[in-house]
């Protein structure tokens, strides 16, 4: 209901009249120019296919993506042995002794083989590359001007478009990935009859031959499996329709002369998962030819308008887009003060990017999302569980668009078998665990180096993504399907525990705090310990949720009973050291690089809730301490990763300096691993180089700033900033327990709000300072 019955109409009126605001606005990226590079093309996808247009006016180069296409193969990689070296290595941690037991862990606790470095691990590929040259007829010695160059991406209609004129002619071009039939499409036209002349050809680096068979293009080949060569299969078919003029075929190339439109079709897919991958995609292709254009296209934004128009967000007064985005970046970093909409912008192009990258019964988006343009992207453009793959995942939920979740549960599903191998090989213990890389083939052995790979992690770091799904749906059906997945996580923490002598603590041993390291009292470094913080927070709260889990579902008493007193032995969300400051191991060490991108020992801040404001003062103040000493610059997640942390700790200043310093143009495609993150034209986040989880780490730090809900109320506007305080609004955002919100607000202070659930609930919030409690309205 709206606040209290006292004061219901007047809320009621004020709530309609705001309403009526919240149609969604205009929302695009636009350029007046053609892409130079690669981080200035539009990305299209549509959760398995992807296509980035570059909109050149002689020749456009189009790269193609399938989210599945994968090299390597499911290997084991398990050091059977492992585990006999496990006392002593524990031994040496006990005994301060962590660099022998770092250079025993290299010699005996890395997986086996070439581990991420390997073939056999494999790497997400690109596709290839479609290129279409143009031939205007012109004479040799006549140097064409092309007038009003205008290139689009929709983030209402999942389309992207490119037009001009030469002469009296103008040209137009759309691009899509369709929602409805699985295939993409291109539509080429020309205002007046017969003025298109192009060539048609595709290709990729290697592993490929291209043939024409029945006047389609057919790129087909079998990517490296790191056993025998005989990896996965892929096939790509290119078919056109045209408009009056003529269609050849040439070397392996689509001739069109004298056109005046033309659809050019891609359909692609691999063997993942689907042996009679080509029969599906000859269905595809079949039914999207049997309708018009117009047809294929309304059906297309239809079914992507279901979820894009879930949510609608407006902040302050917004002004017409007149500059092409790539300058606006650019004004906006400069001043962000004249243009409140670019961060509404940047945010629903993120919501745009988790629905065109994720599609349930398929995978999770990796570390660039489903878009490269390499055969082997930066770092295998894999999933990284040591914040990468989780961070991509934080914006779903309270962005409506819950079931984008479920790829990532159904990922982790296929982790578990594979899981308690590594469980069992290493720590001789029970459950599953995975540490801090992951494939498409299952891989959770360690990682090939001890600094980074012995994280213990991982697995129970996915089991807070996998709750949040919960926490937000309370779908109990859900809940009954994970729950084997996070009590196996739970099991292998609760057996591998070992105990402190001087604390009486248990922790994991040996593991890492995510690539960080530290200095000993001798004077050397290391990165192997015990009990980490974010371990220490990680069990800490994955045993809680397997405890309310295995209560609402009326099941495991016992093994309820037993983490419970486990937990009584678990180390505290944080301990403060002698400076203030969260300490990041056990020990109170002096890390070796203050300034460094992970900030994992503040795992309790964020994603989970062990850290806050109001119930644990002190630790937020100290989360504050390590945050100033990290500084606010770093690669394009590890800043968002701030920004996250500074909405959660309400400090609305803070939080808007990271969204822009994320939000700072950048054209860096190097191999980053310190300051200097940013945004590409395009708004695609730069590590550098192209990391996606910069996008949606911003994306969910936008929207934990309008509300948050992981203490027992829903609050609004937690962490608004200055400039946003004037007016915005808000339709369609998610609160924990299965809440959908609307509100409004002006000068700082909520004018207007509505909350419904499938069924009349109350709940508490906090609304301008004051905790009340109110009951939800129906759907």
């Amino acid at each position: 209901m709206f606040q209290n019955k006292t004061i219901c109409g007047l809320v009621l009126a004020i709530f309609l009249l705001v309403n009526s605001a919240f149609a969604q606005n205009k929302l695009r990226l636009w350029y007046n120019q053609p892409a130079q590079k690669w981080e200035e093309t539009l990305a299209l996808g549509n959760g398995r296919l992807g296509m980035m247009p570059d909109g050149g006016v002689h020749q456009e180069k189009i790269v193609l993506n399938d989210i599945t296409l994968w090299s390597g193969a499911p290997q084991d990689a398990n050091n059977y042995e492992a585990n006999k070296s496990l006392p002593q290595i524990r031994k040496l941690i006990l005994e301060g002794k962590n660099e022998e037991a770092q250079e025993l862990v290299n010699r005996d606790f890395i997986c086996k083989g070439q581990g991420s470095g390997g073939t056999n691990y494999g790497c997400f590929q690109v596709l290839g590359e479609l290129l279409i040259d143009f031939d205007y007829k012109l004479a040799d010695n006549v140097r064409p001007f092309f007038g009003n160059y205008h290139r689009e991406l929709s983030l209402n209609n999942a389309l992207a478009s490119t037009s001009y004129k030469l002469k009296d002619v103008t040209y137009k071009r759309e691009y899509l990935t369709s929602f409805d039939d699985d295939v993409s499409i291109i539509r080429l036209t020309a205002d007046q009859k017969g003025q298109l002349n192009c060539k048609i050809s595709i290709s990729r680096p290697e592993r490929s031959a291209t043939t024409v068979v029945d006047q389609e293009l057919h790129m087909s080949g079998q990517l490296d499996n790191g056993i025998d060569g005989k990896g996965m299969r892929y096939l790509t078919r290119v078919k056109t329709i045209l408009e009056g003029g003529t269609l050849t075929t040439e070397n392996n190339n689509l001739v069109i002369k004298n056109a005046t439109s033309v659809l050019i079709y891609i359909a692609a897919g691999t063997d993942f998962k689907n042996p009679a991958f080509k029969t599906k995609m000859s269905r595809d292709l079949s039914t999207a030819l049997k309708k018009s254009y117009a047809v294929e296209k309304q059906n297309h934004i239809r079914n992507y308008q279901k979820l894009f128009n879930r949510l609608s967000l407006n902040i302050g007064t917004e002004k017409p887009d007149e500059v092409p985005t790539d300058q606006r970046l650019e004004s906006f970093h400069k001043d962000p003060k004249a243009d409140s909409g670019f961060p509404v912008l940047f945010y629903q192009f993120g919501r745009y990017l988790s629905i065109c990258s994720t599609r349930v019964g398929l995978l999770p988006p990796n570390l660039q999302g489903l878009w490269a343009n390499q055969v082997h992207t930066p770092w295998n453009g894999d999933y990284h569980l040591d914040v990468n793959i989780q961070m991509n995942q934080w914006p779903v939920e309270v962005s409506n668009l819950s079931e984008l979740n479920l790829p990532l549960a159904e990922l982790v599903r296929g982790m578990v078998k594979p899981g308690e191998r590594t469980a069992k090989a290493y720590y001789n213990a029970e459950g599953w665990i995975a540490h801090v890389i992951t494939n498409v083939w299952g891989f959770t052995e360690p990682g090939e180096s001890a600094s980074w790979g012995a994280s213990n992690a991982g697995s129970g770091w996915l089991c807070n993504n996998l709750w949040d799904h919960y926490a937000f749906s309370l779908d109990k059906n859900y809940l009954k399907s994970i729950y084997p997945i996070l009590k196996g996580s739970a099991q292998f923490y609760s057996s591998a525990l070992i105990k402190d002598p001087e604390t009486g603590w248990l922790v994991t041993a040996p593991s890492v705090s995510p690539e960080n390291s530290f200095y000993l009292p001798n004077g050397k470094t290391a990165s192997i310990s015990m009990g980490p913080t974010i371990d220490n927070q990680i069990v800490r709260e994955l045993f809680g949720n397997v405890i309310l889990a295995a209560k609402t579902l009326g099941i495991d008493p016992e093994f309820r009973k037993s983490l419970q007193e486990k937990l009584k032995s678990v180390p505290p969300a944080g301990n403060i050291s002698k400076d203030g400051r969260i300490m990041e191991w056990l020990k109170d060490y002096k890390e070796t690089d203050p300034q460094h991108r992970h900030i994992s020992h503040l795992y309790g801040l964020y994603p989970a809730s062990l850290i806050t404001t109001a119930k644990t003062p002190e630790l937020a103040a100290a989360a504050k301490k390590s945050l100033d000493v990290r500084g606010d610059d770093g690669p394009g997640w590890s800043i968002a990763y701030k920004l996250l942390f500074w909405a959660r700790l309400h400090d609305g200043a803070r939080s808007y300096k990271l969204l822009t310093e994320l939000l700072k143009p950048t054209t860096r495609t190097d191999i980053n691993y310190g300051a200097g993150g940013g945004i590409y034209p395009n708004l695609l986040a730069a590590g550098p180089p192209f990391q996606i989880d910069g996008n949606f780490g911003g994306t969910a730090g936008i929207a934990e700033m309008l509300i948050q809900s992981h203490e027992d109320y829903v609050e609004f506007l937690p962490s608004v900033p200055d400039l946003w305080k004037a007016s915005g609004a808000v339709k369609g955002m998610r609160a924990r327990g299965n809440y959908t919100v609307d509100f409004a607000w002006k000068d700082g202070k909520v004018t207007s709000y509505k909350i419904t659930s499938p069924k009349p609930t109350q709940l508490k919030v906090k609304i301008n300072g004051s905790i009340k409690k109110v009951t939800s309205t129906v759907i």
